[in-house]
């Protein structure tokens, strides 16, 4: 009520009238605005655009800084909260695991064959910031948002980002502070409600970054990259199809539920997957799906789609996987085979519990760049393709719902 009254009394309607209409669209809508506006940026400033990389450093900092912490609470609140127990637990884990290692290296195949990224002509230096923070004030600030967000209360001495945090949960917990607490699932949940507000803070700053990033390259390297990220989209996709096969070959051999029998009767769950981008917001649907059209047991279905889709991101697990090598032939750096093992150990753990998390994919990326020492900054170079790539692999991870669920209600019709 009180926010209506504000609109009906404030001079500056038309204006908050715009950022209304601004935030009300999807967010895909409006990073590919981000990128129109950051390829005619970059067309007219050429090589001055440069500079309009910061903004999407400081969110990639952000991200960076939110990224370790909320997959921790992520990954308790899950465990702590999913019901897990009964026969069909120690199979469940072990598709679980089996299906996303599946996954990533599938995609890591599909990138190391077909090298999208290579010859993109990216320079390792073209985003850093290494340049800028002794000239440029904005590289000093950006110098004291916090790597981490424990870092500002450890070592490093930076009052600024003390605050930075001080100030970001200080906000969140305003709406929190008459909560009851009474166990401490009640406190993991409190934090992790906080950690996803300042996530939704942060996401919202997203075409910013990317109108940044793609102006800066636009006006210093040209339309080279973008020409890659074509390949890099179709290499995704034929990925994905050849997992959807691995999950249904697996269906037809180890269920009794048949291929197009599971399509047909799962159809719906897998529409919205791709319409939503949101495999939690599919899971009534999925459940639906399984128990009442394909047929299989109540248990079968409600622990497939239910409890496995907490645990499950495989097709993310994927995309992370083939971001990382892609960026890495972009900028001619060689992963070698421990970086490429590192992709896989930091895709799976950190797939863990993603699932309810918003833009899980994003989140989780600047972990697994970060830990073979990709530079962050060029994630949003990917964002330009991730909203139609987010719903290609969201309906991969409902359909590893359907296939654990086939698989553990077995080859016997119940």
């Amino acid at each position: 009520m009180g926010d209506n009254t504000l609109d009906k009394t404030t001079i500056g309607t038309p204006h908050t009238g715009m950022i209304a209409t601004w935030q009300h669209l999807p967010l895909y809508g409006r990073i590919v605005i981000g990128v129109i506006f950051g390829v005619v940026a970059g067309l007219m400033l050429g090589s001055q655009a440069a500079v309009l990389a910061m903004p999407g450093k400081l969110v990639l900092r952000l991200l960076g800084a939110l990224a370790p912490p909320l997959i921790l609470a992520a990954i308790v609140h899950t465990f702590m909260t999913t019901r897990l127990g009964g026969p069909l637990a120690a199979r469940l884990g072990w598709l679980l695991l089996l299906n996303t290692l599946v996954a990533i290296t599938v995609g890591l195949t599909v990138a190391n064959v077909i090298q999208p990224g290579q010859g993109a002509g990216l320079t390792p230096s073209s985003l850093s910031t290494e340049t800028t923070q002794r000239t440029n004030p904005l590289g000093v600030f950006l110098e004291n948002v916090p790597k981490s967000l424990l870092g500002p209360l450890g070592d490093d001495g930076k009052v600024i980002g003390v605050i930075f945090v001080a100030v970001a949960f200080g906000v969140a917990l305003r709406h929190e502070r008459h909560r009851p607490i009474g166990t401490v699932e009640h406190v993991v949940e409190l934090f992790l409600d906080s950690l996803i507000k300042i996530l939704h803070w942060i996401i919202a700053l997203v075409p910013l970054a990317v109108f940044g990033i793609v102006a800066s390259i636009v006006g210093t390297e040209g339309f080279v990259q973008f020409q890659a990220l074509g390949i890099f989209v179709l290499s995704v996709l034929l990925a994905l199809v050849i997992q959807a096969v691995y999950y249904l070959v697996r269906i037809r051999f180890g269920s009794w539920v048949r291929p197009g029998q599971l399509i047909r009767g799962g159809r719906d769950a897998l529409v919205m997957a791709f319409s939503t981008a949101s495999s939690t917001a599919t899971m009534p649907v999925t459940y639906v799906a399984l128990k009442d059209r394909v047929g299989v047991r109540e248990q079968s279905a409600r622990m497939g789609a239910l409890v496995g889709a907490n645990f499950n991101n495989d097709g993310t697990a994927l995309y992370e996987a083939m971001a990382a090598l892609f960026i890495a032939q972009m900028i001619g750096m060689d992963l070698s085979v421990y970086q490429q093992v590192m992709v896989v150990l930091t895709s799976v753990i950190a797939s863990v519990g993603a699932a309810g998390i918003p833009e899980a994919g994003l989140v989780t990326m600047t972990m697994v760049f970060t830990a073979v020492g990709l530079p962050v900054p060029y994630i949003p170079v990917l964002l330009t393709v991730d909203w139609f790539l987010d719903r290609c692999r969201t309906a991969i991870n409902v359909m590893w719902d359907m296939n654990v669920s086939c698989l553990l209600d077995g080859k016997q019709k119940g």
